[in-house]
C-alpha cells in the first residue's frame, strides 16, 4: 500500500509526460477541427467526449454506492479503484460549461423555426435555455457533492479510522441512487435525445446508465489488475476477481436486454416519429456500427466471461474489460454521430478529440492513485473482505 496522499482537487498532482504530451497533441487536433472541419464536426466530438466521461465518473460512483447499500464484503478491499475513477466526477464542470456552446449548433430545438414543428412546439416547457441550464447546475452540484460524500469521506476515514463515515456512506448510498436515477435520465433525454427533439424514448435513460455501468465496471477492472500486478493490492485474489468478472458479465447481459428492448418496441410499433431515429443509425455507413454493437458490445464479452475460470483470469478480464470500454465510445458515437448527416464522419478528428480525453482521463486517475490508500483501511469490514474466498 502507499502512504502518499493527494489534495483532493483536479489540480494536484503532475502526472506523466507523454500524457501531457498525448493531451496537448490532440488539444491541437481539436482546434485544427474546428477550423479545418467546421464547428459541427467539433461540438459533436466534444458532446461524444463530454458524455462518456459522465458515464464513467458516475457508473463509478454508482459501484461505490452500491456496495455500500449491498454491504457486500468482498467488494471493501476493491473500492478504493472505482473511488479513483469517480476522481473525473469533478472535471465535468468545466466539460459541461464548454458543452453549452454546443446548443445552437447541435440541438435541433435550438434552431430557428423549431417550434413550428407541433412535436417540438409541446417540448418547449422542458427544452428551453434557462431550464435546460437549470437542469444541468442541479445535476452537475448532485455528482459532485456525491463525490464527497463517498469519496472524500471515505479518503478521510484512512486517517480518522472513525467508524461512523462508513455508516454516514452507507445511509447516503440510497439517496444517492434515486438522485442518480434522476439526474442521469434527465441528463440522458437533455444531452442525447433532445440532439433531435421529435424522437423519444421511454427507456433511454436507462439505456445510457446500462452504458455507464458496464464500462466502469470494466474500467474498475482494469485498474484492479494494474495494482494488483504491482503488489499494491495485498490480499486481494482471484476470487475478488471473479466477483468482479462476474459483475462485468451481469450488466453486459443487462445492457443487451435494455438495447435489444428499445430497439424491438420501436421496431414492432414502425411509428414515424420513432423509427427515423434508429433508420439514420441501422443504415448505410452505420450499419456496419450497429452490427458492431450487437455483437461487439454484447456477444463477446458474454462468450469471453461466460465460464467460470474466465472471470477468475486476470489476462481474460483485462482483454474483456478493455474491449468493453471501446465498445462504449462506439456506442457512444453511434448514438451521437449521425446528427451530423449521412456518412460515417470517422478520421483524424475522431482521433484528436480522443486522445484529449483519453490521456487527460487517464491523467486525473493517475494523480487518483496518490489518493488515500490503495485500500479503504479505515472500514471496519476490509479485514472481513481481505478473507474472502468463494465457497
Amino acid at each position: 500500500m502507499t502512504t502518499a496522499t493527494l489534495p483532493e482537487t483536479p489540480a494536484a498532482g503532475r502526472g506523466s509526460p507523454a500524457l501531457w504530451a498525448l493531451t496537448a497533441l490532440g488539444a491541437a487536433g481539436m482546434a485544427a477541427t474546428y477550423a479545418v472541419a467546421g464547428p459541427e464536426r467539433f461540438w459533436a466530438d466534444w458532446l461524444i467526449g463530454f458524455v462518456i466521461l459522465v458515464c464513467v465518473a458516475l457508473g463509478a460512483l454508482f459501484i461505490v454506492a452500491l456496495q455500500h447499500i449491498t454491504g457486500a464484503t468482498w467488494s471493501v478491499p476493491l473500492r478504493r479503484v472505482p473511488e479513483r475513477l469517480a476522481a473525473l466526477t469533478p472535471w465535468i464542470v468545466p466539460v459541461a460549461l464548454v458543452a453549452l456552446l454546443s446548443l445552437p449548433v447541435l440541438f435541433s430545438w435550438t434552431q430557428p423555426g423549431a417550434a413550428a414543428d407541433p412535436v417540438l412546439a409541446l417540448k418547449t416547457s422542458w427544452l428551453n435555455y434557462p431550464f435546460f441550464i437549470a437542469r444541468l447546475a442541479v445535476c452537475v452540484a448532485v455528482w459532485v457533492w456525491s463525490y464527497r460524500v463517498l469519496v472524500t469521506g471515505s479518503v478521510r476515514q484512512d486517517r480518522t479510522r472513525d467508524p461512523r463515515a462508513t455508516v454516514t456512506m452507507r445511509r447516503y448510498s440510497p439517496v444517492f441512487m434515486i438522485l442518480l436515477a434522476l439526474t442521469l435520465t434527465a441528463f440522458a433525454f437533455d444531452w442525447v435525445s433532445s440532439l433531435q427533439a421529435s424522437w423519444y424514448s421511454d427507456i433511454f435513460g436507462v439505456y445510457l446508465f446500462a452504458g455507464a455501468v458496464t464500462s466502469s465496471i470494466a474500467a474498475t477492472a482494469l485498474l484492479t489488475i494494474y495494482l494488483m500486478r504491482r503488489g499494491r493490492l495485498a490480499g486481494v485474489t482471484g476470487d475478488h476477481l471473479y466477483n468482479l468478472g462476474g459483475l462485468l458479465f451481469g450488466f453486459t447481459i443487462f445492457w443487451g436486454y435494455i438495447a435489444f428492448s428499445q430497439y424491438l418496441l420501436q421496431w414492432y410499433a414502425d411509428m414515424p416519429g420513432e423509427v427515423f431515429w434508429f433508420r439514420e443509425r441501422t443504415t448505410g455507413a452505420m450499419a456496419g456500427v450497429f452490427a458492431l454493437l450487437g455483437i461487439g458490445h454484447f456477444a463477446v464479452p458474454f462468450l469471453g466471461l461466460i465460464t467460470r475460470n474466465s472471470k477468475k483470469s486476470w489476462k481474460r478480464l483485462c482483454w474483456v474489460s478493455v474491449w468493453v470500454l471501446f465498445m462504449e465510445i462506439v456506442d457512444v458515437f453511434w448514438l451521437v454521430s449521425p446528427i451530423q448527416g449521412h456518412g460515417l464522419h470517422l478520421g483524424w478528428p475522431e482521433a484528436a478529440f480522443a486522445a484529449f480525453f483519453l490521456a487527460g482521463g487517464l491523467l486525473v486517475v493517475t494523480r487518483a492513485l496518490r489518493m488515500g490508500e490503495d485500500t479503504p483501511v479505515g472500514d471496519p469490514f476490509l479485514a472481513d473482505g481481505l478473507h474472502f474466498h468463494l465457497r
